[in-house]
Parts: C-alpha cells; sequence; structure tokens
C-alpha cells in the first residue's frame, strides 16, 4: 500500500441507493470509487477553515451517513 495515502482510513455506511448510484457511476466512469469519493470530497467549499484548526481532531475512524 502506497504510505502516501494510508494517513486515515475512514469507513463510510451508505443506504443501498447511494451505493448503488456510486458503483453504477464507478462502471460508466471506469473510476475506483475511493477516487471518486476524494475528488468529491477535495471539491468541498470550507468558508471558515480557522474554525477548523482549534477544533479536536475526529476520534472515531467511521462516518455514518444518515439518509
Amino acid at each position: 500500500m502506497n504510505k502516501k495515502w494510508a494517513i486515515k482510513r475512514i469507513t463510510i455506511n451508505l443506504a443501498s441507493t447511494e451505493s448503488e448510484k456510486l458503483e453504477r457511476y464507478c462502471a460508466s466512469t471506469g473510476r475506483l470509487a475511493t477516487d471518486v469519493i476524494r475528488e468529491l470530497i477535495r471539491s468541498l467549499e470550507v468558508t471558515h477553515p480557522e474554525a477548523f484548526e482549534h477544533s479536536a481532531p475526529m476520534k472515531a475512524s467511521s462516518v455514518t451517513h444518515a439518509p
């Protein structure tokens, strides 16, 4: 595994419709889900980055996404 990407591993829970949509998108574009998700995260706008400088780091290694 490339150590460059071994910084943080995140597990997400997706509704079946979300998972299917991601799988269809990846199949139609030939891209890996990891790359698609990474690109979506990079495109997020952070309006007040200084607010994150003083916040505590995320302790859990999983993120739950409720529908």
